[in-house]
């Protein structure tokens, strides 16, 4: 581990608000560090939709998209959950193996919100366009994870009836619609504070 990871791991953690709420404020990992912590999935390639919704007023709360390329990655923009030990540049985190996949998901869905999670396997250089797509994207503004999100995937081969929408519930519904996509939906009953799973999952890790 080079003295450069070392400094990027242990960042205090950043913890945003909803869909872009102090989004400004994340630091990007230095190219160094992407690059370390790159992770190829084994599985086919795919692109796998977040939808975020709110228990309560059951409005969509968060839009993000992973993607299966060369390297597995996940397009957060105005995202609300990081780890000290997974880098982030430009709205995009890196190095998601099976474990941090498994806990980005959990984190959040929690007694307040629960997560649609929308799978579907593409051409492996669709899987490579999105993935570039995304890397190219730059930060995203607060509010604009849905818009962002869409506009990407208009982009892309098959994936062209994706409305431009500003909403993830909208945006959920298009992805849904396309044939071949696998849906379930996460339900867990955490505390509606992120901080206390984000917290548990960070000294896990540091405790290896």
């Amino acid at each position: 581990m080079t003295s450069l990871w070392r400094l990027c791991a242990g960042m205090a953690l950043t913890i945003l608000v909803g869909c872009g709420a102090g989004a400004d404020l994340r630091p990007d990992a230095p190219l160094e560090v992407i690059s370390s912590a790159s992770y190829r999935h084994d599985g086919p390639p795919a692109l796998t939709l977040y939808t975020m919704i709110n228990n309560r007023s059951e409005a969509g709360a968060h839009t993000s998209l992973m993607i299966n390329a060369s390297q597995r990655i996940i397009f957060d923009p105005a995202g609300s959950v990081r780890l000290s030990s997974v880098p982030e540049r430009d709205d995009v985190l890196y190095g998601v193996t099976p474990e941090v996949a498994d806990f980005y998901a959990r984190a959040h869905a929690r007694k307040t919100y629960r997560v649609a999670i929308q799978r579907i396997e593409v051409p492996a250089d669709v899987a490579e366009r999105a993935m570039q797509l995304a890397i190219g994207n730059g930060p995203v503004g607060s509010a604009r994870c849905a818009q962002s999100t869409a506009a990407l995937l208009r982009q892309l081969p098959g994936f062209e009836s994706i409305g431009a929408t500003w909403f993830p519930k909208s945006l959920m519904r298009d992805f849904g619609a396309l044939p071949g996509v696998e849906t379930r939906v996460l339900v867990e009953n955490d505390d509606d504070d992120k901080t206390v799973a984000i917290a548990a999952y960070e000294n896990k890790v540091a405790a290896r």
